[in-house]
């Protein structure tokens, strides 16, 4: 009896692995993760934008340093100083909702004091990378606070004047660093600063740790900024990136960070990752 016992709760067991797996999108596979930076929702709290986050279907979110909590923290922000007690009960409540805070950024620090409290609160949040633009000095620093806490490090490309805005100047800053060192690829930025999107990828082969992923409108006479659009509707040649990306075998985080509609983006950013399911059914 319960040896027959035993091999139902196995053939149980197979039975539910084998339905994770099926349920498992090309993406999920390939070993692409599609998360929501807070940022996108910064006109409401950090619960409101977890919220959001679960009702588009997405399990990880990046939160942006500073973003109020909301709820029954009210206006208590995001970041390292947030008690023990907050940080169990916020987690817990990203939990409830489906939802795995995996990064916080783009953090820019003012000070090389500030980089183990950040890892830190990494670590107790259960993060996988921080998404920050490092001074030149502190390099050393930070790459022995990776080894030490085994939390990644993917720098970001903010426009000029950061002197991370282009790959070339990323990859001088980590060349021989550990390989958990890499890039927070902001393919947005790059073609705003008259870059190509997905020769930029192809440099950083092996070195990108996360994307903040978007397409942008055509520039316009005029007009300073070229927006954030919806998926497939703009000039980044969304699929293009995606088989670059294929090429390279890449496994990581798609992080969605949607600037634009800012009060009710949520329809834009659905048909985004209806889009993104398309390509990646037809690519992968």
């Amino acid at each position: 009896m319960i040896k027959n016992s035993y091999k139902l709760l196995c053939l149980l067991a197979c039975m539910l692995m084998s339905l994770t797996l099926q349920a498992q999108t090309k993406a999920e596979k390939q070993g692409w993760r599609l998360g929501m930076q807070s940022y996108s929702f910064h006109k409401f709290t950090l619960t409101e934008a977890i919220d959001k986050t679960n009702q588009l279907g997405m399990k990880y979110i990046e939160v942006y340093p500073g973003h109020k909590l909301g709820g029954k923290w009210g206006d208590v922000t995001f970041g390292p100083q947030l008690s023990a007690q907050t940080r169990l009960e916020l987690k817990e409540y990203a939990a409830s909702k489906g939802v795995k805070i995996i990064s916080t950024g783009v953090v820019v620090t003012q000070s090389s004091s500030e980089w183990e409290p950040l890892f830190l609160f990494a670590k107790d949040m259960g993060m996988a990378y921080i998404s920050c633009e490092p001074a030149m000095a502190d390099w050393d620093l930070v790459e022995s606070l990776v080894r030490k806490y085994d939390i990644g490090i993917s720098v970001h490309n903010h426009p000029q004047p950061s002197q991370y805005w282009t790959p070339d100047n990323l990859l001088n800053a980590i060349v021989g660093r550990n390989s958990k060192i890499g890039s927070s690829a902001d393919v947005g930025h790059w073609r705003r600063e008259g870059l190509d999107q997905i020769e930029c990828l192809k440099k950083l082969d092996s070195r990108i740790i996360s994307l903040h992923f978007k397409d942008i409108a055509e520039k316009k006479a005029g007009v300073k900024e070229q927006e954030d659009v919806i998926w497939g509707k703009g000039i980044l040649n969304v699929k293009g990136m995606l088989q670059e990306l294929k090429r390279q075998n890449f496994k990581g985080y798609f992080i969605v960070e949607y600037e634009n509609n800012w009060d009710n983006s949520v329809p834009d950013i659905k048909k985004c990752l209806e889009y993104f399911d398309i390509v990646t059914n037809e690519i992968l």
